[in-house]
Order: C-alpha cells, then sequence, then structure tokens
C-alpha cells in the first residue's frame, strides 16, 4: 500500500477520506484492492458490535473446559518431565507393585531352601555337610569356623 492510503484508511473507513486519497484509488488497483477488503472486515465487525444479541452464546462449562486446558498448558511448558500428569504416576505405581510382588513370591520360593543354623551344635552342623554338592568356598570356611569353636567344648 502506498503512502496516502496508510494515512487517510482510518479516515476512509470513519467516511472522511480526502479527494487525494479517492484519486489514488482511482488509479492504483492494487490499493483499491486491501481498502475494499478493509472496508468489508471494518463492516463485518461494525456488525458483531452493532447487534449483542445475534452474538453466540457458548455451551455450559465451556469457560471451566478453557480454563482447564489453560491450567494443563501452563503446567506442562513450565515443568516439562518435573510435573508429568497423573496417568504417569499410576503406571509407575502399578510397575512397583508388580516388582514387589515379584520380589516377594522370589523370596517365598527361597525360604524353603535357606539352611538355619542358629540353636544347632557343630555335630550336626557338621553332618548336614554334603562334600559332594557344588558350594562357595566361603561355606567351608563357615562350617570349619564351627568345627573349631566346637571343639574346645
Amino acid at each position: 500500500m502506498h503512502d496516502v492510503v496508510l494515512q487517510e484508511l482510518e479516515d476512509h473507513l470513519a467516511g472522511n477520506a480526502s479527494p487525494a486519497f479517492h484519486a489514488h484509488l482511482a488509479e492504483c488497483g492494487d490499493c483499491r484492492t486491501e481498502v475494499e477488503s478493509f472496508a468489508r472486515i471494518s463492516g463485518l465487525m461494525a456488525e458483531l458490535r452493532s447487534a449483542p444479541e445475534t452474538a453466540p452464546t457458548p455451551s455450559p462449562f465451556f469457560y471451566t473446559r478453557v480454563a482447564a486446558t489453560i491450567v494443563e498448558s501452563q503446567n506442562t511448558n513450565h515443568w516439562g518431565l518435573l510435573a508429568p500428569g497423573a496417568a504417569f504416576f499410576r503406571r509407575v505405581a502399578f510397575a512397583s507393585l508388580l516388582l514387589l510382588a515379584g520380589l516377594g513370591s522370589y523370596l517365598a520360593m527361597r525360604e524353603g531352601q535357606i539352611v538355619d543354623y542358629a540353636g544347632t551344635d557343630a555335630a550336626t552342623i557338621m553332618a548336614q555337610h554334603d562334600v559332594t554338592a557344588m558350594h562357595a568356598e566361603s561355606s567351608d570356611r563357615d562350617m570349619m569356623l564351627v568345627a573349631l569353636a566346637s571343639y574346645g567344648e
């Protein structure tokens, strides 16, 4: 758009444009098209302003949904991974419960296999030792310590 149109556009929309403005519009097709589109938009805006009873009414709870969407987008934009949604925390809780159930069943299975040496004498412990079974060297050391401790008795 040319300067003369930019300077007097508001006057034209109000109905008070100068003869130079109209003369330029008669010569310049591009400016004329732009001014016509601005005039059309201005007319539509005036129509909306003059008839508030025909304005659309929002559905019930529209403002509540908009406010909730704004708050949710603000939380996710600012905090990112530090404030994930409730679905994330439900998944973490479910995964934790599954892990706890798995570990509990493993420990319950192993409970019958653990040999308890407390309260037994050295002869009983030595009799329980299976030489043919594969075992760690540390268990041999424990058995030897029990045998040595009971030797002095």
